[in-house]
């Protein structure tokens, strides 16, 4: 199975990079480019890529509203890996509330690109506990209800503490003595119960309604 990749940058030269670096593997292929966030839905509806790589700073329509109108537009959209100068940017927050499944960042290694395709072309969140830590710590609001009205069992609580930190499904199991199986059950529930698309979501919800805070 090969993964297509939408790549959208209005810097030329970050394009052409992010382009050889992807089209280097056997099971990536970029599909197309585009220098802004207004040509991504018709992009996406023409070539169907698995993953959309997404300048979060563009003239125009930005990463964010771009991500935001093609997830809530697109009956199966694809998976938005944000790329971004600087880690502790608001625009990074705001993406990744937007539904982005993760960051990366542009002076990023070839094999950390390639690695970060992989892992959200299979359904998994790009996380960085410490960085979402300090994203949420300078941009979030808090105080919401959302965990009160999600009512999450104590062990599905315990599980999203876990998923702030990082872990893995195996890592939870590991640290709750449980099966793998049994953690997938807990997760889906608890992103069925907070609405949420994936475990970044799931993060962002839990320090924004202070059932985790930035400091610890």
């Amino acid at each position: 199975m090969t993964t297509g990749v939408l790549i959208v940058d209005d810097d030329e030269l970050i394009r052409v990079g992010l382009r050889a670096i992807i089209d280097a593997q056997p099971d990536l292929r970029v599909l197309a480019e585009a220098a802004d966030g207004a040509e991504v839905p018709p992009l996406v509806a023409r070539h169907r890529p698995d993953v959309v790589l997404m300048d979060v700073r563009m003239p125009g329509i930005d990463g964010i509203q771009a991500t935001r109108h093609l997830l809530a537009t697109s009956a199966d959209p694809p998976r938005v890996l944000v790329v971004t100068t600087f880690a502790n940017d608001e625009y990074v927050y705001e993406a990744l509330r937007a539904g982005a499944a993760g960051f990366l960042l542009k002076r990023a290694r070839p094999a950390e690109v390639v690695e970060a395709v992989r892992v959200v072309a299979a359904g998994e969140s790009l996380l960085f506990p410490a960085a979402i830590r300090r994203l949420a710590g300078a941009y979030g609001p808090a105080g919401g209800d959302r965990l009160a009205a999600a009512r999450l069992t104590e062990r599905e609580a315990e599980v999203l503490r876990l998923m702030t930190t990082g872990r893995s499904n195996p890592e939870i199991a590991a640290h709750l003595v449980v099966g793998v199986e049994t953690v997938k059950t807990h997760v889906g529930n608890v992103l069925a119960k907070l609405g949420v698309r994936d475990r970044t979501q799931a993060v962002i919800a839990a320090y924004e309604s202070g059932f985790v805070t930035p400091s610890g």
